[in-house]
This record gives structure tokens, C-alpha cells and sequence, in this order.
């Protein structure tokens, strides 16, 4: 993205316990889970920061893996080694999990799973070399993804579902586009099959914010408008016209869904960039993208569009 995008114990437990107030309620119109995925957050916050060639990294990465194996029908791993503009080797993998792997006819979600390796948004100076958290950045769609996963293992889908979880996607420099959105292009590169073409796809980024809204990509809007249509047409269908608002988003937003679109893919990328607090302070790509910035509801929100897309109840 342009600008992008361990805490303790009892700490964590305390927001997650916050993170399911009443407040944050929203009523389920589908079989997703969003708790589910609340609590799912935290897991990879209990990780620590999922930096690739990090400790955080691998757990989490075989953490998603041993999940998808519980719900999906096939578990595809990619794995390689990219060396980056300053020699560094960083050790990274694609998980795809798939569902009725035999249907011809497919949707593919995508998301990322690494966080950054620096806070260099933050506004104290001090913090910018700390890495990022990822609870909203990183941590929101994966989560989405693992409850995703459960919702479909009891109600099937009524097409093949692809869920990538993609990898370096927020390592380097969003300004030169060095070292960014590292797996998704490896992905379009060598894709599952000759001639790989889904019906559409869904990039899910940043979906976690407790006060979501999430406006119409540009990029998206250029590239597959009748996506976009349909994905804000079954959000408006569901009573959610107030977070996925029907208006271009501000800015073209550089993100795992251009190294797909340049395949010839049709995806598009549901996201809010604007990831604020209520005094303007900005937690993207700061050591603030913590647990009690994300919430059921927003979860529960962008859950249950991404499974009507795809089960149509």
C-alpha cells in the first residue's frame, strides 16, 4: 500500500474482553463468526510482530496452516527465498487453502499475513524503528480468513473458494515499490494452474478498524468495476451501505491486487486506508496497531459480505 499497512498477556485479555461489548454488537446475517475472528486477532498478536525470517513469522505461518488443514478440502504452500535491494534473504510463503478444489468455476480472496518491519509512520521518532503489531494491518483480514474457513467447512460454498493468505507484502518501500507486495507477485507468477482465471477476485486489507469505512478503490474501479459493484451491491443488500460506502475511495491504493490485475485478473481491493483515532492521531504502520483499535463488529461486517458472496446465504 502507499503508506502502509507482543503484548502481555493480561493486558490482551482485558481489550479482548473490550473488544466484545455491547457497544461493538452487531447481529449476525450470516454463519460467520466475527467473536471467532476477534479472538483470532489476538492469536497472531500473541506471536508478536510476523516479520518474514522472524520467530513471529514462522508460528504464525504454520499456525495458518495447521488451520486451513482443519476446514479447507486442499492446503497448496508456496515457499521461496527473496533476496531483497539490500541483500537481505528473507524466507517467505504463500498458504492456499481451497475449497471444492474441483470446481471449475472459482473466487479468490486474498490477504496478507506479514506485518512490517518498522513504525515509520509513528510520530515520536524513538518508535519508528520498532516493528508494527499488525492488529488491524496484517491481523484483520487473516483472521476474517480463519473464520472464513470454519463458516465454509459447515456450509459449503456454491463455487470453488480460493483463500490466499500472501506473504512480504508490507516489508519495504511503498514509495519506490522495492520489496513490496512480495508474495502476490510471486503468486501471479506461478499460479495453482495453467490458465488460472476466477470468476473474481477479493483483495481484504485492513478491515478490522473499529470505525470502518471503506470507500471504493480507485485502482479497483478502473481495473474491474463490475466487481466492485457486486461486492458493495450484497453489502448494501445486507444492511451495510453505511460502512462499504458506494463512492471512489480518495486515492488509487498500491496493493496486492496490482500484481494480479497485471496478470489479468479481475480483483479488486476492499479496504480502509483511513485507519484513525479520535483525535486524528493515525495508527497505520505504528507500534499502535494494536487489539482495542479492531472490533467484533467490524469483523463480523466484512465476514458476513465475504460469505454471502460466495454461499448467497
Amino acid at each position: 500500500m502507499p503508506v502502509r499497512h507482543p503484548r502481555l498477556a493480561g493486558a490482551i485479555l482485558l481489550l479482548a474482553l473490550a473488544g466484545c461489548r455491547d457497544k461493538d454488537a452487531v447481529s449476525p446475517k450470516t454463519a460467520f463468526d466475527g467473536k471467532a475472528a476477534y479472538g483470532y486477532v489476538k492469536t497472531q498478536l500473541d506471536f508478536g510482530p510476523r516479520v518474514p525470517g522472524s520467530e513471529g513469522h514462522r508460528r504464525a505461518g504454520d499456525w495458518i496452516v495447521a488451520q486451513m488443514r482443519r476446514t479447507a478440502d486442499t492446503v497448496i504452500v508456496q515457499s521461496w527465498s527473496h533476496v531483497t535491494a539490500k541483500g537481505d534473504t528473507l524466507p517467505l510463503r504463500n498458504i492456499l487453502a481451497r475449497f471444492r478444489p474441483e470446481a471449475a468455476e472459482r473466487v479468490l480472496y486474498l490477504t496478507h499475513w506479514d506485518t512490517r518491519p518498522v513504525s515509520d509512520e509513528a510520530a515520536d521518532p524513538r518508535q519508528r524503528a520498532l516493528p508494527v503489531p499488525g492488529a488491524n494491518d496484517g491481523g484483520s483480514g487473516v483472521a476474517m480468513f480463519v473464520a472464513l474457513g470454519e463458516a465454509l467447512k459447515k456450509t459449503p460454498p456454491t463455487v470453488g473458494v480460493d483463500l490466499l493468505y500472501v506473504d512480504g507484502e508490507d516489508y519495504g518501500d511503498f514509495g519506490t515499490n522495492q520489496d513490496v507486495l512480495i508474495g502476490s507477485t510471486y503468486f501471479a507468477e506461478n499460479l495453482p494452474a495453467p490458465g488460472y482465471q476466477p470468476l473474481y477476485g477479493v483483495l481484504w486489507d485492513m478491515v478490522g478498524d473499529r470505525d470502518l469505512r471503506i470507500p471504493q478503490e480507485q485502482n479497483s474501479l478502473r481495473a474491474a468495476p463490475e466487481v466492485v459493484q457486486r461486492v458493495w451491491g450484497v453489502a448494501a443488500e445486507l444492511g451495510y451501505g453505511n460502512v462499504f460506502v458506494p463512492e471512489a475511495g480518495s486515492v488509487p491504493i498500491t496493493d496486492d491486487h496490482i500484481p494480479l490485475i497485471a496478470k489479468g485478473l479481475r480483483v479488486i481491493d476492499v479496504i480502509d486506508i483511513d485507519y484513525y483515532g479520535a483525535n486524528g492521531q493515525s495508527y497505520h504502520h505504528t507500534p499502535d496497531d494494536l487489539l482495542d483499535k479492531v472490533s467484533v463488529k467490524s469483523l463480523q461486517t466484512v465476514g458476513d459480505v465475504a460469505l454471502r458472496l460466495i454461499t448467497g446465504g
